[in-house]
């Protein structure tokens, strides 16, 4: 990830973020070697990072072809009422559904999109049918499928 030179971190913490957003289990000392700090100040800066809330967690990437979940769909879903409550309603539903890996409000000709990962189109057409049109205040969707996935996070 390109951290911004005009953010209120110095070179030492951006270059910091750099390296653990593409390998969260460097350890302490092989980070503070790359960016040319002793260990305990390196040390430092990284637990001031997460404390800050810069940081908000380490998780391991899955892949998901070897777990039978290769299947990848983009949901466009249109709200019915977009006043806050009921976009605080949905926001709170959506992030029920384990399916759902990303959702974004979105500005443009329908409210949200989702990425929903499943193991095939007709799991997909459940969880569709199920829960995403069950949600608070949806008044329509429209579906993507994606044919490859050529870069993810």
């Amino acid at each position: 990830m390109q951290i911004p030179k005009d953010s209120q971190l110095d070179a030492f913490d951006r270059k910091i973020l750099e390296i653990v957003s593409e390998d969260g289990r460097i350890a302490v000392t092989e980070l503070a070697n790359r960016i040319g700090l002793s260990k305990t100040p390196c040390a430092a800066r990284l637990k001031r990072l997460i404390e800050e809330g810069y940081i908000l967690g380490f998780r391991a990437m899955l892949d998901p072809q070897k777990l039978g979940l290769e299947h990848v769909a983009f949901a466009e879903v249109t709200l019915s009422d977009t006043r806050e409550k009921a976009l605080a309603e949905f926001n709170q539903a959506v992030r029920k559904i384990r399916e759902v890996e990303e959702c974004h409000m979105i500005a443009g000709r329908f409210d949200y999109l989702l990425k929903v990962r499943t193991p095939n189109i007709r799991r997909y057409r459940e969880i569709l049918g199920e829960k995403i049109s069950s949600l608070p205040h949806v008044a329509s969707t429209s579906t993507s499928v994606a044919m490859q996935s050529v870069k993810e996070r």
